[in-house]
């Protein structure tokens, strides 16, 4: 007889993800097969644009109707397939997802669209993700460890009972570099022939990724970086272990930032403004694209000094934070809203708690609005935050629980 109290044994099955490049096409064939074993998935319902999925068939039952499919496998189990045109997206003047006859960049997340899962009761998946590349695609990287097949990878998210691949993704005629910082696997890929500077972004991890590990507690076990040239996206996007950056993208601004850095801050501490409060994320991850290279000696104290000065008056003149994004004057008027909270925590612990811990106690959140991080300030500090109330006139608080 079981003990009082023992926690149910979780149940298992297995999910495949085989995605094949078809540059030709300009498409992605992705076939998602389950096989049952202790437990099974009952049923996927994908929110999938009829414009980006065609060409959807399965074993079992596959309904599509005003932009979903809803796929339930064969008790046995069985075999989803569809095609995903990767070229339609764009981000302003250039792609954000493209493949060309020798090589792909793509999001895991849109190879595999979010989906509503029903499974059985404690199930959850064990997933590999393998690729079919065209003759002449060497190489393949994604935010994964490899499963010791130089194509195939175990897809983990240990916060999901469905895990399904997410991050940024490249495969073809790549050329990659790999390091082992702190712990964590770090490859720089990019096709071949491009003047994506590889080494130079493994030199400066190496020098920021310790100063990440103090401040923030944890890093990925793994993390790609991918980048490319024009016609791509001229800025840097982050995803799940993973980031892009064009390579065209400086290491340091002429304003003492970093694309960089800031984006290695969001795929590390995860953490994004809810709602109106985008600023909090951007703005954590300004200020630390200066503050980590400070104190990993990228920056003196002098610069850095001066490019907290420059995002003092170029957010001057903003009147409220609150907008559903942030971006220019709003972001840097943030960067001094959290250069002031870290000086406020200091003065208020007697040098007990920093800017350091207040992110930390953030980052289980992720998506966190104006009320829990004055909430969380008024935690560590043990009263309220004047640097907040005065920066944020709309302030709500809401009330504290117990």
């Amino acid at each position: 007889m079981a003990a009082s109290g023992a926690k149910t044994p979780e149940k298992r099955f297995d999910v495949d993800y085989l995605v094949e490049m078809l540059p030709s096409a300009g498409v992605a064939a992705v076939s998602i097969t389950v096989t049952p074993d202790t437990g099974r998935l009952i049923e996927l319902d994908f929110a999938m644009d009829p414009e980006r999925y065609r060409d959807i068939s399965g074993e079992g039952s596959v309904r599509t109707e005003d932009g979903r499919t809803v796929w339930r496998p064969p008790r046995k189990g069985g075999t989803l397939r569809y095609r995903y045109t990767i070229d339609k997206q764009r981000r302003g003047d250039g792609y954000d997802a493209r493949i060309t006859g020798n090589w792909v960049i793509v999001r895991g997340d849109h190879l595999v669209p979010a989906a509503r899962v029903r499974m059985t009761k404690d199930a959850r998946s064990r997933a590999r993700l393998r690729f079919a590349l065209p003759a002449g695609w060497t190489n393949v990287d994604t935010p994964y460890l490899s499963d010791g097949d130089a194509a195939a990878f175990i897809v983990e998210n240990p916060e999901r009972s469905f895990a399904r691949p997410v991050g940024w993704m490249i495969a073809g005629d790549v050329g990659t570099r790999r390091e082992w910082i702190e712990g964590m696997e770090i490859s720089v890929a990019a096709p071949k022939g491009d003047a994506m500077r590889r080494n130079d972004i493994l030199a400066f991890a190496n020098m920021v990724a310790p100063e990440m590990k103090r401040a923030f507690g944890q890093l990925p076990p793994k993390l790609l970086i991918v980048g490319a040239g024009d016609p791509m996206w001229r800025g840097g996007l982050s995803g799940p272990q993973s980031l892009y950056m064009h390579t065209a993208r400086p290491l340091i601004s002429e304003n003492g930032t970093s694309t960089l850095v800031h984006e290695l801050v969001h795929v590390v501490t995860r953490i994004g403004g809810a709602g109106n409060d985008r600023w909090i994320g951007e703005g954590i991850a300004e200020y630390y694209s200066i503050e980590l290279m400070r104190r990993a000696g990228l920056l003196s104290e002098r610069r850095a000094a001066l490019a907290l000065d420059w995002m003092r008056h170029h957010g001057r003149n903003v009147k409220t934070l609150l907008a559903p994004r942030s971006s220019g004057p709003r972001t840097a008027r943030a960067v001094t809203v959290f250069l002031e909270l870290d000086a406020e925590l200091r003065a208020l612990t007697g040098g007990q708690h920093d800017l350091d811990d207040l992110v930390r106690t953030l980052m289980p959140l992720r998506k966190v609005n104006r009320e829990q991080l004055a909430e969380a300030f008024e935690r560590l500090a043990g009263k309220p935050s004047a640097v907040l109330q005065a920066a944020l006139p709309e302030l709500q608080r809401a009330p504290r629980s117990g």
